[in-house]
């Protein structure tokens, strides 16, 4: 007789389930390249250019492949940028259209992207935090943090959400700063001896990682998508969004969703303990043992605090943009007798694909914008939402609710800026509103594309939480449509006030 779990993985046939086909297992992808094909064998609409057209068929290629995740992140970049010199090598020329465009043209097109200043900071944001890893630094600042904090459930939860704060301003990847952050926490659930399926344990992970997408919103470094949205207005509307005026439209925002978050959790998931007792001697026993600080992690404080000085002057009190302070800043770490760590150390712990995801979006973003295919889809959206006369606040209601509805389809919001944003500048310079502020209204619905509160699919460091096993997707589920929600509301409010202040709306 076959042992239990031999006789469990075969069918009442006897046989073992076969493999999924490869049919099967790659659809997505067979379904994103089937649309690509049926876009560009369609006749070409009045008014589009046939690279435009062609540009549009990659995009709808792009966005089947990253909602439905049918092949890694980086490798679906690397096709999008296979595909962009021959569709557009192969295309008229928009300024004659007796000549083709010619490959060499629309290679440079494709890999565009990587002479964007904004690559450049997300790049050296990763550098920063393979550092924060390497020193322990980042596990230092929060078991200091959360040394300070009471042993009651709900001064942990406060504790848990000042770390998030305090480390989006230093570690500027959200993964990254989520992943450092999980492990403390699950240390903390065991020390306080509770369920780890339990309320507790679930509020305490699903407050961490909402935290980190909050303030994502706040800090214009924070996250990699808010450097899609900075890259595509400095290509497109040749402005460069200072770190300061960034804080100064989100940083209300964040700290109101921060204290709406505190209560919502603190509400939604009542933990089964009011008090954990020995808690703050457990989190102090963990700081112990780290040992004294080392001489690298007080040179890699220096620096973060430093380069955040800089970063929050910028255009204030030197010229100095974002962008290249931070390349100095990781320079410095890497040179000998001052350096924090070599290249052998740091080079295994970059996630080289988020580059290349990164590059190869603003690409596609820049072709869409500059064969014509946003500005025509731009049209469309415009005329089918009735926005062309629509007030400010109107337009910031209607393209937030698509931005929210659209990212329930997509697992990273880098995917989602690079394929949305060039179509909301689109369309925001379609609108006849007068005094419509395209700057300040793209920022804001960049904001909402950091919305990624609803499913554990629609940010990596959901699924890094969820990992843990410490909370069901249902939880995250039903607290994230009451963020939503009320962030949605927030969007609203500080539009019809602050934000129009400013001149934002």
């Amino acid at each position: 007789m076959a042992a239990p779990s031999e006789q469990g993985s075969r069918s009442q046939s006897g046989r073992a389930p076969q493999e999924p086909s490869w049919l099967r297992s790659h659809w997505g992808l067979l379904t994103g390249l089937a649309a690509l094909i049926i876009v560009i064998m369609l006749p070409t609409p009045e008014g589009l250019p046939v690279a435009g057209q062609r540009m549009l068929a990659v995009l709808a290629f792009a966005v089947i492949v990253w909602m439905t995740e049918a092949v890694d992140y980086a490798v679906s970049a690397l096709i999008i940028a296979a595909l962009m010199p021959f569709l557009l090598g192969l295309s008229p020329s928009q300024t004659n259209p007796d000549v083709l465009m010619g490959t060499s043209r629309g290679l440079g097109l494709a890999f565009g992207g990587f002479a964007n200043t904004a690559l450049v900071l997300v790049a050296a944001a990763l550098f920063l935090a393979a550092a924060m890893t390497i020193t322990g630094l980042d596990k230092r600042i929060a078991l200091v943090i959360l040394s300070r904090t009471g042993t009651r459930s709900r001064d942990v939860v406060i504790g848990a959400i000042i770390v998030g704060i305090v480390m989006a301003f230093l570690v500027p990847s959200t993964t990254a700063r989520v992943a450092s952050i999980v492990p403390i926490m699950l240390g903390i659930i065991a020390a306080f001896g509770v369920n780890k399926n339990g309320a507790f344990a679930g509020m305490l992970m699903i407050t961490t990682v909402n935290t980190a997408s909050i303030w994502n919103i706040g800090i214009k470094t924070a996250a990699a998508q808010n450097m899609v949205a900075v890259g595509f207005i400095e290509r497109t509307l040749n402005y460069t969004v200072t770190w300061l005026e960034w804080f100064v439209a989100a940083a209300p925002f964040a700290v109101i969703m921060t204290v709406v978050l505190y209560f919502v959790m603190t509400r939604m998931m009542k933990p089964e303990v009011d008090e954990v007792p020995g808690g703050r001697a457990a989190i102090r026993k963990s700081l112990a043992e780290l040992g004294p600080m080392k001489t690298a992690e007080k040179k890699l404080l220096t620096l973060s605090l430093t380069l955040l000085a800089f970063w929050s002057t910028e255009g204030v009190l030197h010229p100095f943009d974002t962008s290249s302070t931070t390349v100095a800043a990781v320079a410095l770490m890497f040179v000998p007798g001052i350096g924090i760590m070599t290249w052998k150390e740091a080079q295994p712990r970059i996630p080289w694909g988020t580059v290349i995801l990164f590059g190869i979006g603003i690409s596609l973003g820049t072709a869409l914008l500059q064969t014509g295919g946003a500005v025509w889809l731009a049209g469309i959206v415009v005329e089918r939402f009735g926005l062309a006369g629509g007030t400010s606040l109107f337009i910031l209601a209607v393209l937030s609710l698509f931005l929210i509805v659209i990212h329930l389809g997509f697992a990273s919001a880098t995917a989602l800026a690079s394929a949305m944003i060039p179509i909301v500048i689109a369309v925001l310079q379609s609108v006849s509103t007068p005094g419509i502020n395209i700057i300040g209204m793209t920022i804001l619905l960049q904001f909402v594309v950091s919305f990624g509160f609803i499913l554990v699919v629609n940010a990596p460091q959901n699924m890094v939480a969820y990992g843990t096993e410490t909370f069901e997707a249902k939880d995250f589920v039903r607290t994230g449509l009451v963020l939503t929600v009320i962030a949605f509301a927030l969007v609203m409010l500080l539009g019809a006030t602050y934000w129009k202040w400013i001149g934002y709306v």
